[in-house]
């Protein structure tokens, strides 16, 4: 899957159009339940939803004026905002998530080429600028299936469920406490390993199950492992 910034955007759209569907039809009793994140409830994701677009909008600004923009004021800031959104009424909960999205998207149509090229300081260091169209793609894909509200990875395109697999696993690789795996997907002979691959198990599936699973959004239930066993626990990732 590229992450061309450009072509990404009508992917964004829509997924952003998947997601302001489902949030219509949250009435107060809905956003009050649970969501998939421990502790945050519906209204949790969808003011994180929302704060987010404001967020990336504050990276896009950076990476066209060149100004040091912080995404989040502090840490502290952004939780206190998801917070305070997370219990207000469905109508309020859908227009923030219909404005924000709407200021995102006029911050990537107000981006000149070269601006793509800039780096950008994100929570988690920093960040080609060009990359910022797929964190949002990321984002608004799997909070929609946090909602849990009959959105499941299932319904992630393949070429989504491939580039995410990719991601997720490169940075598995990088960590001190990823369990070694042997990732065996769509049923071809491609593989990524993770860690040392003589005392890795293989673990095959669709890829879209396979990065469902190591981001904490299935049981993986449709996996198989060799030899026979018990998956591994992969670590928490966003």
């Amino acid at each position: 899957m590229t992450t061309d910034p450009l072509l990404l955007t009508g992917d964004v759209d829509d997924a952003t159009t998947r997601l302001i569907r489902t949030a219509a039809r949250f009435d107060a009793a809905d956003l009050a339940q649970p969501s998939l994140l421990p502790g945050w409830t519906r209204g949790h994701v969808l003011a994180h939803l929302s704060r987010n677009a404001d967020a990336l909008v504050n990276a896009l600004t950076s990476a066209r004026t060149g100004e040091l923009i912080p995404m989040y004021a502090s840490a502290e800031s952004r939780t206190a905002d998801i917070e305070a959104g997370a219990p207000r009424p469905p109508d309020e909960q859908l227009d923030d998530l219909r404005r924000s999205a709407d200021r995102y998207a006029e911050a990537v149509a107000a981006m000149p080429a070269p601006a793509w090229a800039a780096t950008v300081q994100t929570r988690r260091g920093p960040l080609p600028a060009s990359l910022l169209v797929w964190r949002r793609l990321r984002e608004v894909e799997i909070h929609h299936v946090d909602l849990a509200a009959d959105y499941r990875p299932r319904d992630w395109s393949p070429t989504f469920g491939h580039r995410l697999l990719h991601e997720v696993a490169t940075d598995l690789a990088a960590r001190d406490d990823a369990p070694a795996l042997v990732l065996r997907f769509d049923g071809t002979s491609h593989e990524l390993v993770i860690g040392d691959r003589a005392q890795a198990p293989v673990v095959s599936g669709p890829a879209v199950e396979i990065a469902a699973w190591l981001t904490g959004r299935s049981p993986g239930a449709t996996l198989t492992v060799t030899p026979d066993g018990q998956l591994p626990h992969p670590p928490e990732w966003i």
